[in-house]
Protein backbone atom coordinates (compact mmCIF):
# COMPACT_ATOMS: atom_id res chain seq x y z
CA UNK A 1 0.00 0.00 0.00
CA UNK A 2 1.78 2.79 -1.25
CA UNK A 3 0.34 6.29 -0.78
CA UNK A 4 1.51 9.57 -3.54
CA UNK A 5 1.36 12.50 -1.61
CA UNK A 6 1.23 16.21 -2.84
CA UNK A 7 -0.62 19.75 -2.74
CA UNK A 8 -3.29 19.99 -5.47
CA UNK A 9 -1.60 20.58 -8.78
CA UNK A 10 1.80 18.73 -7.08
CA UNK A 11 0.84 15.95 -10.48
CA UNK A 12 -0.67 13.04 -8.48
CA UNK A 13 -3.31 13.07 -10.73
CA UNK A 14 -1.53 13.57 -14.21
CA UNK A 15 0.70 10.80 -13.31
CA UNK A 16 -1.52 8.26 -12.53
CA UNK A 17 -3.38 9.74 -15.62
CA UNK A 18 -0.18 8.28 -17.64
CA UNK A 19 0.19 5.30 -15.61
CA UNK A 20 -3.40 4.09 -16.66
CA UNK A 21 -2.93 4.97 -20.20
CA UNK A 22 -5.05 8.01 -20.67
CA UNK A 23 -1.65 10.36 -21.14
CA UNK A 24 1.33 9.75 -23.01
CA UNK A 25 4.27 10.32 -20.97
CA UNK A 26 6.96 13.11 -23.23
CA UNK A 27 10.03 10.87 -21.89
CA UNK A 28 10.89 9.05 -19.33
CA UNK A 29 10.42 4.59 -18.79
CA UNK A 30 7.42 2.67 -17.32
CA UNK A 31 8.59 -0.54 -15.89
CA UNK A 32 5.88 -3.18 -14.84
CA UNK A 33 6.93 -6.39 -13.33
CA UNK A 34 10.33 -5.49 -14.78
CA UNK A 35 9.70 -5.27 -18.20
CA UNK A 36 9.52 -1.83 -20.02
CA UNK A 37 5.91 -0.80 -21.10
CA UNK A 38 4.53 1.51 -23.24
CA UNK A 39 0.38 1.88 -23.45
CA UNK A 40 -1.52 3.62 -25.99
CA UNK A 41 -5.11 3.69 -24.25
CA UNK A 42 -6.81 2.37 -21.20
CA UNK A 43 -7.24 -0.55 -22.52
CA UNK A 44 -3.52 -1.54 -23.09
CA UNK A 45 -3.40 -0.86 -18.79
CA UNK A 46 -6.36 -2.68 -18.16
CA UNK A 47 -4.99 -5.37 -20.40
CA UNK A 48 -1.61 -5.44 -18.18
CA UNK A 49 -3.48 -5.36 -15.15
CA UNK A 50 -3.37 -1.40 -14.01
CA UNK A 51 -7.04 0.41 -13.17
CA UNK A 52 -7.62 3.61 -11.66
CA UNK A 53 -10.81 4.48 -9.45
CA UNK A 54 -11.06 8.53 -10.45
CA UNK A 55 -11.57 11.02 -7.82
CA UNK A 56 -14.97 12.21 -10.26
CA UNK A 57 -16.78 8.78 -10.78
CA UNK A 58 -17.55 7.65 -13.91
CA UNK A 59 -20.52 5.57 -13.75
CA UNK A 60 -23.47 5.88 -16.07
CA UNK A 61 -26.52 7.14 -13.51
CA UNK A 62 -29.12 5.28 -14.97
CA UNK A 63 -27.51 1.67 -15.58
CA UNK A 64 -27.36 -0.77 -12.53
CA UNK A 65 -24.51 -1.70 -10.67
CA UNK A 66 -23.96 -4.75 -12.83
CA UNK A 67 -24.26 -2.88 -15.83
CA UNK A 68 -21.24 -0.37 -14.67
CA UNK A 69 -19.49 -2.87 -13.33
CA UNK A 70 -19.27 -4.52 -16.61
CA UNK A 71 -19.20 -1.64 -19.44
CA UNK A 72 -15.88 -2.10 -21.26
CA UNK A 73 -15.67 -5.45 -20.54
CA UNK A 74 -15.43 -7.52 -23.39
CA UNK A 75 -14.61 -11.25 -21.64
CA UNK A 76 -18.55 -11.05 -20.65
CA UNK A 77 -20.13 -10.85 -24.21
CA UNK A 78 -19.48 -14.09 -26.69
CA UNK A 79 -19.43 -14.69 -30.04
CA UNK A 80 -23.10 -13.57 -30.14
CA UNK A 81 -22.74 -10.53 -27.99
CA UNK A 82 -25.18 -11.09 -25.61
CA UNK A 83 -24.29 -10.64 -21.91
CA UNK A 84 -24.91 -12.74 -19.40
CA UNK A 85 -26.49 -10.87 -16.31
CA UNK A 86 -27.32 -13.42 -13.60
CA UNK A 87 -23.55 -14.42 -14.37
CA UNK A 88 -22.61 -11.00 -13.95
CA UNK A 89 -24.66 -10.37 -11.00
CA UNK A 90 -23.41 -13.44 -8.76
CA UNK A 91 -19.80 -12.45 -9.65
CA UNK A 92 -20.29 -8.68 -8.40
CA UNK A 93 -22.22 -9.89 -4.77
CA UNK A 94 -18.91 -12.55 -4.28
CA UNK A 95 -16.60 -9.56 -4.86
CA UNK A 96 -18.60 -7.27 -2.50
CA UNK A 97 -18.89 -9.71 0.15
CA UNK A 98 -15.23 -11.17 -0.64
CA UNK A 99 -13.90 -7.56 0.40
CA UNK A 100 -16.90 -6.06 2.42
CA UNK A 101 -18.30 -3.71 0.10
CA UNK A 102 -22.25 -4.21 0.39
CA UNK A 103 -23.67 -2.94 -2.21
CA UNK A 104 -27.33 -4.31 -4.45
CA UNK A 105 -25.88 -5.55 -8.11
CA UNK A 106 -29.72 -4.50 -9.56
CA UNK A 107 -29.69 -0.79 -8.03
CA UNK A 108 -29.37 1.78 -10.29
CA UNK A 109 -26.60 4.23 -9.76
CA UNK A 110 -29.03 7.30 -8.75
CA UNK A 111 -30.00 5.42 -6.50
CA UNK A 112 -26.88 4.74 -4.15
CA UNK A 113 -25.06 6.95 -1.67
CA UNK A 114 -21.57 8.48 -2.77
CA UNK A 115 -20.17 6.14 -0.48
CA UNK A 116 -21.93 3.27 -2.42
CA UNK A 117 -21.13 4.47 -5.66
CA UNK A 118 -17.02 4.83 -4.74
CA UNK A 119 -17.69 0.86 -3.78
CA UNK A 120 -18.93 0.73 -7.47
CA UNK A 121 -16.19 1.81 -8.79
CA UNK A 122 -13.65 0.04 -6.86
CA UNK A 123 -15.89 -3.45 -7.56
CA UNK A 124 -15.39 -2.33 -11.60
CA UNK A 125 -11.70 -2.32 -11.43
CA UNK A 126 -11.50 -5.66 -9.01
CA UNK A 127 -13.79 -7.27 -11.97
CA UNK A 128 -11.41 -6.87 -14.32
CA UNK A 129 -8.87 -8.56 -12.30
CA UNK A 130 -6.64 -5.93 -11.49
CA UNK A 131 -3.32 -6.23 -9.62
CA UNK A 132 -2.44 -2.55 -9.34
CA UNK A 133 -5.25 -0.31 -8.06
CA UNK A 134 -5.26 3.64 -8.43
CA UNK A 135 -7.38 5.25 -5.90
CA UNK A 136 -7.39 9.10 -6.49
CA UNK A 137 -8.08 10.87 -3.65
CA UNK A 138 -10.82 8.05 -2.32
CA UNK A 139 -12.17 9.49 0.45
CA UNK A 140 -13.17 12.95 -0.46
CA UNK A 141 -16.87 12.57 -0.98
CA UNK A 142 -16.85 9.72 1.90
CA UNK A 143 -18.28 10.55 5.82
CA UNK A 144 -15.28 9.03 8.54
CA UNK A 145 -17.22 6.28 8.57
CA UNK A 146 -17.48 5.06 5.07
CA UNK A 147 -13.59 5.86 4.76
CA UNK A 148 -12.52 3.82 7.78
CA UNK A 149 -14.87 1.17 5.86
CA UNK A 150 -12.56 1.44 3.12
CA UNK A 151 -9.88 1.49 4.62
CA UNK A 152 -10.90 -1.90 5.49
CA UNK A 153 -11.52 -2.83 2.17
CA UNK A 154 -7.77 -1.73 1.46
CA UNK A 155 -6.27 -3.74 3.76
CA UNK A 156 -8.50 -6.61 2.32
CA UNK A 157 -7.05 -6.40 -0.95
CA UNK A 158 -3.43 -5.93 -0.19
CA UNK A 159 -3.76 -8.58 1.65
CA UNK A 160 -5.04 -10.70 -1.08
CA UNK A 161 -1.32 -9.80 -3.07
CA UNK A 162 -2.59 -6.50 -4.83
CA UNK A 163 -0.83 -3.67 -5.00
CA UNK A 164 -2.88 -0.03 -4.28
CA UNK A 165 -1.59 3.35 -4.70
CA UNK A 166 -3.39 5.89 -2.19
CA UNK A 167 -3.54 9.37 -4.09
CA UNK A 168 -4.28 11.77 -0.72
CA UNK A 169 -3.08 14.96 0.85
CA UNK A 170 -4.83 13.80 4.08
CA UNK A 171 -1.93 13.24 6.30
CA UNK A 172 -3.56 11.37 8.82
CA UNK A 173 -4.96 9.03 6.14
CA UNK A 174 -1.94 8.36 4.82
CA UNK A 175 -0.12 7.26 8.28
CA UNK A 176 -3.71 5.09 8.30
CA UNK A 177 -3.19 3.23 5.07
CA UNK A 178 0.26 3.25 3.95
CA UNK A 179 3.24 1.23 3.89
CA UNK A 180 5.73 3.57 2.11
CA UNK A 181 5.03 7.31 0.91
CA UNK A 182 6.07 9.13 -2.11
CA UNK A 183 5.73 13.02 -1.95
CA UNK A 184 5.78 14.95 -5.27
CA UNK A 185 5.87 19.03 -5.26
CA UNK A 186 4.96 21.12 -8.33
CA UNK A 187 5.56 17.99 -10.46
CA UNK A 188 8.55 16.30 -9.16
CA UNK A 189 9.43 13.33 -6.80
CA UNK A 190 11.58 14.89 -3.74
CA UNK A 191 11.17 12.21 -1.21
CA UNK A 192 10.16 8.06 -0.57
CA UNK A 193 9.76 7.26 2.90
CA UNK A 194 8.20 5.07 5.22
CA UNK A 195 5.17 5.70 6.71
CA UNK A 196 6.11 4.24 10.28
CA UNK A 197 9.01 7.02 10.08
CA UNK A 198 7.45 9.88 9.08
CA UNK A 199 5.23 12.12 10.87
CA UNK A 200 2.03 14.66 9.54
CA UNK A 201 4.67 17.44 10.19
CA UNK A 202 7.65 16.13 8.22
CA UNK A 203 4.96 15.03 5.38
CA UNK A 204 3.60 18.43 5.32
CA UNK A 205 6.73 20.20 5.17
CA UNK A 206 8.17 17.84 2.31
CA UNK A 207 4.58 18.16 0.54
CA UNK A 208 4.90 22.57 0.69
CA UNK A 209 9.07 22.98 1.27
CA UNK A 210 8.30 25.30 4.30
CA UNK A 211 7.31 24.29 8.34
CA UNK A 212 3.59 24.62 8.26
CA UNK A 213 1.24 25.32 11.27
CA UNK A 214 -1.28 22.12 12.06
CA UNK A 215 -4.22 22.11 13.78
CA UNK A 216 -4.79 24.76 16.30
CA UNK A 217 -7.22 26.59 17.62
CA UNK A 218 -6.49 30.73 16.49
CA UNK A 219 -9.13 33.27 16.86
CA UNK A 220 -8.52 37.20 16.94
CA UNK A 221 -10.36 39.19 19.40
CA UNK A 222 -13.12 39.87 16.80
CA UNK A 223 -16.47 42.25 17.51
CA UNK A 224 -19.67 40.40 17.66
CA UNK A 225 -22.30 42.11 15.90
CA UNK A 226 -25.97 41.90 15.17
CA UNK A 227 -27.62 39.01 14.08
CA UNK A 228 -26.96 39.12 9.95
CA UNK A 229 -28.35 35.68 9.49
CA UNK A 230 -31.78 34.47 11.22
CA UNK A 231 -33.81 31.33 10.85
CA UNK A 232 -37.02 30.45 12.31
CA UNK A 233 -39.32 27.74 11.86
CA UNK A 234 -37.57 26.42 8.51
CA UNK A 235 -38.35 23.25 6.70
CA UNK A 236 -37.78 22.07 3.55
CA UNK A 237 -37.99 18.88 1.31
CA UNK A 238 -34.87 17.41 -0.09
CA UNK A 239 -35.02 15.73 -3.42
CA UNK A 240 -37.05 12.80 -3.34
CA UNK A 241 -40.47 15.42 -2.06
CA UNK A 242 -39.72 13.80 1.84
CA UNK A 243 -39.07 16.67 4.57
CA UNK A 244 -35.16 17.52 4.69
CA UNK A 245 -35.08 20.33 7.29
CA UNK A 246 -37.11 19.85 10.58
CA UNK A 247 -38.24 23.36 12.05
CA UNK A 248 -34.90 24.67 12.06
CA UNK A 249 -34.23 27.98 14.13
CA UNK A 250 -30.72 29.11 14.21
CA UNK A 251 -29.33 32.81 14.26
CA UNK A 252 -25.87 34.23 12.80
CA UNK A 253 -24.45 37.28 14.25
CA UNK A 254 -21.84 39.68 12.39
CA UNK A 255 -18.30 38.51 12.96
CA UNK A 256 -18.98 35.09 14.14
CA UNK A 257 -18.33 31.87 13.24
CA UNK A 258 -21.05 29.55 13.46
CA UNK A 259 -20.93 25.48 12.97
CA UNK A 260 -23.37 23.07 11.59
CA UNK A 261 -21.78 19.56 12.61
CA UNK A 262 -23.70 16.56 11.63
CA UNK A 263 -22.93 13.31 9.83
CA UNK A 264 -23.67 13.32 6.03
CA UNK A 265 -27.21 12.99 4.81
CA UNK A 266 -28.95 14.70 8.12
CA UNK A 267 -30.58 17.88 6.57
CA UNK A 268 -27.17 19.58 6.32
CA UNK A 269 -27.10 20.48 2.19
CA UNK A 270 -31.03 21.03 1.87
CA UNK A 271 -30.28 23.77 4.96
CA UNK A 272 -27.81 25.20 2.84
CA UNK A 273 -28.99 25.29 -0.16
CA UNK A 274 -32.48 26.91 1.15
CA UNK A 275 -30.50 29.86 2.68
CA UNK A 276 -29.05 30.58 -0.93
CA UNK A 277 -32.23 30.24 -2.22
CA UNK A 278 -31.56 27.27 -4.71
CA UNK A 279 -33.98 25.53 -2.40
CA UNK A 280 -37.83 26.68 -1.50
CA UNK A 281 -38.75 26.58 2.39
CA UNK A 282 -41.60 24.79 2.96
CA UNK A 283 -42.47 26.93 6.19
CA UNK A 284 -40.86 29.36 8.32
CA UNK A 285 -38.80 32.31 7.91
CA UNK A 286 -35.20 33.90 6.81
CA UNK A 287 -33.80 37.24 7.26
CA UNK A 288 -30.81 38.65 6.44
CA UNK A 289 -30.01 41.67 7.76
CA UNK A 290 -33.12 41.83 8.63
CA UNK A 291 -34.58 41.32 5.07
CA UNK A 292 -36.85 38.75 4.86
CA UNK A 293 -36.12 36.73 1.90
CA UNK A 294 -39.03 35.02 -0.23
CA UNK A 295 -37.00 31.82 -0.52
CA UNK A 296 -36.35 29.92 -3.81
CA UNK A 297 -34.71 32.47 -5.38
CA UNK A 298 -30.63 32.21 -5.59
CA UNK A 299 -30.93 36.01 -7.40
CA UNK A 300 -32.78 37.49 -4.38
CA UNK A 301 -30.18 36.12 -2.06
CA UNK A 302 -27.34 36.70 -3.65
CA UNK A 303 -28.83 40.52 -3.71
CA UNK A 304 -29.34 40.09 -0.35
CA UNK A 305 -25.87 39.49 0.14
CA UNK A 306 -25.57 35.64 0.94
CA UNK A 307 -22.47 33.96 -0.24
CA UNK A 308 -22.18 30.27 -0.74
CA UNK A 309 -19.57 27.51 -1.00
CA UNK A 310 -21.90 24.19 -1.92
CA UNK A 311 -20.20 21.13 -1.30
CA UNK A 312 -20.56 19.46 -4.87
CA UNK A 313 -17.69 21.87 -6.45
CA UNK A 314 -17.86 20.50 -9.63
CA UNK A 315 -21.67 19.68 -10.16
CA UNK A 316 -23.25 22.73 -8.23
CA UNK A 317 -20.03 25.19 -7.54
CA UNK A 318 -18.44 25.99 -11.04
CA UNK A 319 -19.82 25.50 -14.58
CA UNK A 320 -17.73 22.33 -15.80
CA UNK A 321 -17.77 23.65 -19.51
CA UNK A 322 -16.49 27.04 -19.04
CA UNK A 323 -13.16 28.96 -18.43
CA UNK A 324 -11.67 30.03 -15.26
CA UNK A 325 -12.19 33.47 -16.10
CA UNK A 326 -16.32 33.11 -16.92
CA UNK A 327 -16.35 31.18 -13.42
CA UNK A 328 -15.04 33.79 -11.82
CA UNK A 329 -17.47 36.38 -12.90
CA UNK A 330 -20.66 34.05 -12.89
CA UNK A 331 -22.01 36.39 -10.15
CA UNK A 332 -20.62 39.74 -10.86
CA UNK A 333 -20.66 39.60 -14.52
CA UNK A 334 -24.01 42.12 -14.84
CA UNK A 335 -21.45 45.16 -13.39
CA UNK A 336 -18.58 46.99 -13.59
CA UNK A 337 -15.99 45.84 -13.98
CA UNK A 338 -16.88 42.84 -15.84
CA UNK A 339 -19.24 44.61 -18.01
CA UNK A 340 -20.35 48.52 -19.36
CA UNK A 341 -24.41 48.10 -19.75
CA UNK A 342 -25.01 45.37 -21.94
CA UNK A 343 -21.42 44.05 -22.76
CA UNK A 344 -19.11 42.49 -21.19
CA UNK A 345 -15.50 43.41 -21.34
CA UNK A 346 -13.46 40.34 -21.71
CA UNK A 347 -9.97 41.75 -21.40
CA UNK A 348 -10.99 42.93 -17.90
CA UNK A 349 -12.53 39.96 -17.33
CA UNK A 350 -9.25 38.20 -18.20
CA UNK A 351 -7.25 40.46 -15.95
CA UNK A 352 -9.61 39.72 -12.64
CA UNK A 353 -9.13 35.96 -13.21
CA UNK A 354 -5.44 36.63 -13.19
CA UNK A 355 -5.25 38.35 -10.45
CA UNK A 356 -7.89 35.62 -8.80
CA UNK A 357 -5.36 32.61 -9.69
CA UNK A 358 -2.59 34.72 -8.45
CA UNK A 359 -4.05 35.12 -5.28
CA UNK A 360 -5.54 32.11 -4.44
CA UNK A 361 -2.78 30.12 -5.96
CA UNK A 362 -4.87 28.24 -9.17
CA UNK A 363 -2.41 26.14 -10.69
CA UNK A 364 -3.58 26.12 -14.00
CA UNK A 365 -1.90 27.16 -17.77
CA UNK A 366 -4.02 30.15 -17.41
CA UNK A 367 -7.35 31.98 -16.98
CA UNK A 368 -9.19 30.19 -20.52
CA UNK A 369 -8.84 26.83 -19.09
CA UNK A 370 -12.07 25.13 -18.67
CA UNK A 371 -13.06 24.58 -15.42
CA UNK A 372 -13.67 21.14 -15.80
CA UNK A 373 -10.03 20.58 -16.31
CA UNK A 374 -8.63 21.47 -13.03
CA UNK A 375 -8.03 19.64 -9.91
CA UNK A 376 -10.13 19.05 -7.15
CA UNK A 377 -8.69 21.44 -4.92
CA UNK A 378 -7.98 24.11 -7.61
CA UNK A 379 -11.66 24.32 -8.84
CA UNK A 380 -12.61 24.77 -5.14
CA UNK A 381 -9.99 27.95 -4.54
CA UNK A 382 -11.80 29.44 -8.11
CA UNK A 383 -15.01 29.00 -6.08
CA UNK A 384 -13.93 30.36 -2.71
CA UNK A 385 -12.19 33.00 -4.76
CA UNK A 386 -15.29 34.01 -6.56
CA UNK A 387 -17.32 34.01 -3.70
CA UNK A 388 -15.02 35.97 -1.03
CA UNK A 389 -14.83 38.70 -3.49
CA UNK A 390 -18.27 39.66 -3.35
CA UNK A 391 -18.39 41.72 -0.29
CA UNK A 392 -21.09 39.33 1.50
CA UNK A 393 -23.23 40.04 4.38
CA UNK A 394 -23.54 35.88 5.28
CA UNK A 395 -21.12 33.51 4.25
CA UNK A 396 -22.49 29.91 4.06
CA UNK A 397 -19.64 27.42 3.56
CA UNK A 398 -20.18 23.88 2.88
CA UNK A 399 -17.60 21.53 3.34
CA UNK A 400 -14.88 23.94 1.77
CA UNK A 401 -11.61 22.28 2.90
CA UNK A 402 -13.15 19.45 1.65
CA UNK A 403 -10.21 18.05 -1.46
CA UNK A 404 -8.05 20.65 0.22
CA UNK A 405 -4.55 19.81 0.67
CA UNK A 406 -2.58 21.07 4.19
CA UNK A 407 -1.74 24.66 3.12
CA UNK A 408 -4.87 25.10 1.25
CA UNK A 409 -7.11 24.29 4.39
CA UNK A 410 -4.15 26.91 6.11
CA UNK A 411 -5.02 29.38 3.48
CA UNK A 412 -9.39 28.82 3.66
CA UNK A 413 -9.12 28.86 7.50
CA UNK A 414 -7.63 32.03 7.17
CA UNK A 415 -10.02 33.68 4.32
CA UNK A 416 -12.56 32.50 6.94
CA UNK A 417 -10.96 33.95 10.05
CA UNK A 418 -10.39 37.47 7.89
CA UNK A 419 -14.07 37.47 6.90
CA UNK A 420 -15.39 36.91 10.02
CA UNK A 421 -13.06 39.90 11.23
CA UNK A 422 -14.36 42.10 8.58
CA UNK A 423 -17.80 41.27 10.17
CA UNK A 424 -19.08 38.86 7.67
CA UNK A 425 -21.28 35.99 9.85
CA UNK A 426 -20.16 32.80 8.39
CA UNK A 427 -22.07 29.48 8.66
CA UNK A 428 -19.86 26.39 8.46
CA UNK A 429 -20.91 22.79 7.45
CA UNK A 430 -19.17 20.73 8.54
CA UNK A 431 -18.37 16.93 8.80
CA UNK A 432 -14.54 17.81 10.22
CA UNK A 433 -15.34 17.91 14.04
CA UNK A 434 -10.96 19.21 13.98
CA UNK A 435 -12.14 22.01 11.68
CA UNK A 436 -15.41 22.51 13.44
CA UNK A 437 -13.63 23.20 16.84
CA UNK A 438 -10.36 25.38 15.24
CA UNK A 439 -12.97 27.72 13.52
CA UNK A 440 -16.39 28.00 15.15
CA UNK A 441 -17.41 30.54 17.54
CA UNK A 442 -20.70 28.49 18.29
CA UNK A 443 -21.52 24.70 17.54
CA UNK A 444 -24.90 23.58 16.08
CA UNK A 445 -25.51 20.02 15.65
CA UNK A 446 -27.81 18.60 13.24
CA UNK A 447 -29.56 15.06 13.16
CA UNK A 448 -32.58 14.33 10.89
CA UNK A 449 -32.93 17.81 9.63
CA UNK A 450 -33.25 19.30 13.25
CA UNK A 451 -31.19 21.23 15.54
CA UNK A 452 -30.40 19.33 18.62
CA UNK A 453 -27.93 20.90 20.47
CA UNK A 454 -25.75 23.57 20.58
CA UNK A 455 -22.71 24.18 22.42
CA UNK A 456 -20.18 26.88 22.59
CA UNK A 457 -16.92 25.51 20.36
CA UNK A 458 -14.18 26.07 23.84
CA UNK A 459 -15.85 23.92 25.96
CA UNK A 460 -17.98 21.41 23.41
CA UNK A 461 -15.96 18.06 23.23
CA UNK A 462 -15.58 15.43 20.47
CA UNK A 463 -17.43 12.72 22.40
CA UNK A 464 -20.80 14.81 23.55
CA UNK A 465 -20.97 16.51 20.20
CA UNK A 466 -20.81 13.01 18.17
CA UNK A 467 -23.20 11.22 20.97
CA UNK A 468 -25.64 14.29 19.22
CA UNK A 469 -24.38 13.77 15.92
CA UNK A 470 -25.52 9.97 16.62
CA UNK A 471 -28.93 10.94 17.80
CA UNK A 472 -27.80 9.86 21.65
CA UNK A 473 -29.88 10.10 24.66
CA UNK A 474 -28.58 13.77 24.95
CA UNK A 475 -30.04 14.78 21.54
CA UNK A 476 -33.40 13.77 22.64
Amino acid sequence: MHALLGENGAGKTTLSNILTGLYRPDEGEIRLWGDDVEFHSPRDALDAGIAMVHQHFRLVPPFTVAENVVLGDHRDVGRTFRLHPRAIERRVSELSGRYGMAVDPRARIWQLSLGEQQRVEILKALYKDARILILDEPTAVLTPQEARGLFETIRAMADDGRTVIFISHKLHEVKAVADRVTILRRGRSVATVAASDATPRSLAALMVGREIALGGRARGDREIGESCLELEGVDADGDRGVPAVNDVTLAVRRGEIVAVAGVAGNGQRELAETIAGMRAATDGTIRVAGRALKGGDAREAIGAGVAYVPEDRLGTGVAPGLSIADNVVLKSYRRPPASRGPFLLVRKIRELAVGVMQRYDVRASGPDVPARQLSGGNLQKVVLAREFSGEPVVLVAASPTRGLDVAGIEVVHDYLRDAAERGVGVLLLSEDLDEIRALADRIAVMYEGAIVGERAAETATVEELGLLMAGGEEAR
